[in-house]
């Protein structure tokens, strides 16, 4: 166990701080004709990230989705090599207001319906579309995401015939984590605001927890490989790398 965290460590070290991805991946961060001529230079790919304001108890703070979504994209992008990140989408379903379920019990949560969350993701994408973007890739951070982004994508490709990937590997990779760390003797690791989540902020942007517990950056690192490895594996297969 310890030889492993120590290698992720190491690969850590080597890519740098998460929140340091070079800028001109983040297309919030660069001009018009910026990303025109990034686009008319071959960078046709754009992720929309999609993350949360929801309560995580004591243990890290409201924004953990929407901080992670986003270093995590621009990390993806990266090893792409011709991608970018549109803005995080941060409203988005989080449970019911009246009477409040879900997280909205906790003060700082916030929701919208499932419906408004994908009319906002559907446009962005438009936007990105007649932009120039070819290959749109539509990705979340937290697990009410993923039905609306899974229905815009369908809709979308009907309409367009293709060029819209919705990356479930993105998702789908925090049970691959949790099993993972289990795997080392960490019991029941994939809770909400558990170990894995906390291990994933450590490794992202340490001031946001609260409480780490057992949780050490190391194995966030280990969760960031996964992260970025298996969701570029799915670009790169949906685009026919």
């Amino acid at each position: 166990m310890l030889r492993k965290l120590a290698g992720a460590v190491i690969a850590l070290a080597i890519c740098g701080p998460l929140d340091t991805a070079r800028a001109e991946v983040f297309l919030e961060n660069m001009t018009s004709p910026e990303v025109g001529a990034a686009i008319a230079e071959g960078t046709r790919t754009v992720i929309i990230p999609t993350g949360g304001t929801e309560q995580n108890g004591a243990v890290m703070v409201l924004g953990k989705h929407n901080i992670r979504v986003r270093a995590l994209s621009g990390r993806i992008a990266e090893a792409l090599g011709d991608a970018m990140v549109a803005p995080v989408i941060a409203y988005v379903p989080e449970g019911e207001i009246d009477p409040p379920t879900g997280h909205m019990p906790f003060p700082g949560s916030i929701t919208v319906p499932p419906e408004i969350f994908a009319a906002n993701v559907e446009w962005a994408a438009r936007s990105m579309r007649q932009a120039g973007f070819e290959t749109i890739v539509l990705l979340g951070d937290s697990g009410w995401n993923q039905a609306p982004m899974a229905e815009v994508a369908e809709k979308l490709n009907r309409e367009w015939g293709g060029g819209v990937l919705f990356a479930d590997a993105y998702y789908d990779t925090n049970a691959v984590f949790a099993a993972w760390l289990e795997e080392q003797g960490f019991e029941r690791a994939g809770v909400h605001a558990g170990l894995a989540d906390t291990a994933m902020m450590l490794a992202v942007d340490p001031g946001a927890v609260r409480d780490k517990g057992v949780a050490t950056e190391a194995m966030g690192a280990r969760g960031v490989e996964m992260f970025v490895a298996r969701t570029v594996e799915q670009v790169r297969a949906f685009r026919g790398d």
